[in-house]
């Protein structure tokens, strides 16, 4: 019997944990034959129908998420009119609750297993070889003739060990650049937005056996591993185990974690000072600056020491900082938000994350929504649309500075000009101010950089006047020399005032290599940027260009 597992990914960098981790807890079962194609929601659909079709399977099992469930219904819905006969399957988080009424709309769906899979996938398929009912299989619910049965839930895997390695069997994608890995499942908080806080309590894979996985993926030069754990540091000091191993053992790999920074201890921290820069990003979960918000929402959270730690991992180690917000928790309004927004600003992470709330199915938040009376779209991603504390044009405000966030914050390519806009205001009032300009005027966030630097200009402009806004022409014409090599049509900010010398570098700097392109390109500036705090007085400051196939453009400052 023939088993594909499917899945849709919103990016080809993408790789699935779920469909090879089911592959290996089936694998030893004799008669089955399987095979994972992993797809992308970008590809047409007729082409995603044709490759799913191709693989003539008997039983077709799709992982689900908000993002990929309205496209696989619809290829299901297709595949069933194409191989009337095939046994069509659903799982994941996004099919977990709701599962009769979405069989019930849902013709060509045969089944959902409802919560981890590995078992209750092993059971179903076992029973689909040997022809035998359904009936006694936890955690599923299928069709019977014309009624759809909903077997009793199952309970969660108690011991994690007993799932084989899908990394040891060689079962996962390695060769893209980003692959998912977990050490535990469960998270210790239970926050009401939250798919985790259905779980209750946290379970770890044994230590040898993550060992062996981590030593797989290093040794196999895997780029970045993003480890999905949802609070990777619920226990100090096997966090510190692992951490200390990576240290130990890695060559080249990135580690993507998701901690409570609050929990972080002074041992842990004593550890991740020694972290080369660049190996490890952490990110931290704050959801929201206002204490009364996170208690209706059951996070328990110690804001001060969140905060506290944050700081520490920023002033000792050289791991990179991604701290999240929420935008639509219970009792906060916009200037609730803008007050969040300007206690991570305080906190100068690498990166600021900000999502709109998501009312999911299955979480608390669903009935904290019915008695606050959220409005929220009904079709996934189930967005908020409007709470009593912020309006539909206020959640649009705060997406709008969530776009401008991703492309001048967290780009990293305005540095300099975004500490000059913070000395006229605070930035959450800046970027709030912006997102306004921007949805004023229809201006895209997604805009080309030198368009992007002249959209800055006009905002600014539109605030600042005399001493202040020439200071921020200085600094955005720093930031721009810091992109690219400014030739050709520059922004109208970008005053003359230059050296210029055509080919070559400056006298001193090693000759460019085989097949490397080198520009120079001198300029006066009104104060020094290389030092910290700025030095003020003019100066001639030179950036070299440096460009060969496949490093690309490297930029140094004398």
């Amino acid at each position: 019997m023939k088993i594909l597992l499917a899945t849709l990914h919103a990016k080809y960098v993408h790789t699935s944990l779920a469909l090879p981790y089911l592959a290996s807890a089936c694998a030893d079962l004799p008669g089955l034959e399987f095979r994972i194609l992993e797809l992308t929601v970008n590809e047409q659909q007729d082409q995603l129908l044709s490759r799913l079709h191709a693989a003539e399977a008997d039983v077709i099992m799709f992982s689900c998420y908000i993002w990929n469930t309205e496209l696989t219904l619809k290829l299901a819905s297709d595949l069933k009119q194409l191989a009337p006969g095939t046994f069509i399957v659903l799982g994941g988080p996004e099919v977990s609750f709701g599962a009769f009424d979405m069989m019930v709309r849902n013709g060509a769906v045969d089944c959902i297993v409802r919560g981890e899979g590995e078992e209750t996938c092993r059971e179903l398929l076992q029973a689909l070889r040997d022809g035998a009912p359904l009936d006694e299989i936890a955690g599923i619910s299928y069709r019977e003739g014309e009624e759809v049965v909903a077997n009793p839930e199952r309970g969660a895997i108690a011991e994690l060990a007993t799932i084989p390695s899908p990394f040891a069997a060689g079962l996962v994608d390695l060769v893209k650049p980003l692959v998912y890995y977990e050490t535990s499942r469960g998270c210790p908080f239970s926050c009401a937005f939250c798919m985790s806080s259905i779980d209750s309590g946290v379970r770890s894979f044994p230590m040898e056996r993550i060992r062996r996985d981590l030593s797989l993926l290093m040794e196999s030069g895997v780029r970045t591993v993003k480890l999905v754990d949802r609070t990777f540091n619920y226990d100090a000091a096997r966090a510190n185990e692992i951490w200390r191993f990576i240290i130990e053992q890695n060559r080249s790999s990135k580690f993507h974690f998701e901690i409570a920074a609050e929990l972080l201890t002074d041992d842990n921290l004593a550890l991740l000072a020694q972290v080369p820069a660049g190996m490890f990003r952490f990110e931290i979960g704050v959801q929201s600056g206002g204490e009364e918000t996170l208690a209706k929402v059951e996070r328990r959270s110690s804001l001060e020491k969140l905060f506290d730690n944050v700081r520490r991992l920023k002033s000792t180690t050289k791991l990179t900082v991604h701290l999240d917000l929420v935008a639509g928790l219970p009792g906060e309004s916009l200037q609730g938000f803008l007050a969040s927004l300007q206690g991570l600003f305080a906190l100068n992470p690498d990166h600021i994350q900000v999502e709109a709330l998501k009312v999911m199915k299955g979480t608390p938040m669903r009935g904290i929504a019915r008695k606050e009376r959220y409005a929220y779209s009904e079709a996934a991603p189930y967005k908020v649309l409007h709470t009593p504390w912020l309006s539909f044009a206020e959640i649009r405000r705060i997406e709008g500075i969530s776009r401008l966030l991703e492309v001048v914050y967290n780009s990293g390519r305005f540095a300099t000009s975004i500490e000059e806009l913070g000395a006229s205001a605070p930035l959450s009032e800046v970027f709030d101010a912006a997102a306004g300009y921007f949805e004023a005027r229809e201006i895209a966030a997604n805009l080309s950089l030198p368009v992007l630097f002249e959209a800055l200009w006009r905002f600014a402009s539109s605030r600042l006047k005399d001493e202040a806004l020439e200071r921020l022409r200085e600094a955005l014409s720093f930031d721009l020399c810091l992109t690219g090599y400014p030739g050709g049509s520059t922004p109208s900010f970008f005053a003359c005032n230059v050296e210029r010398a055509e080919r070559g570098a400056p006298a001193g700097l090693p000759a460019a290599r085989i097949g490397e392109r080198v520009r120079y390109y001198r300029r006066e500036f009104a104060r020094d940027y290389r030092e910290t705090p700025w030095v003020e007085g003019k100066v001639q400051l030179t950036f070299i260009y440096r460009s060969a196939p496949g490093e690309g453009l490297q930029v140094e400052l004398l």
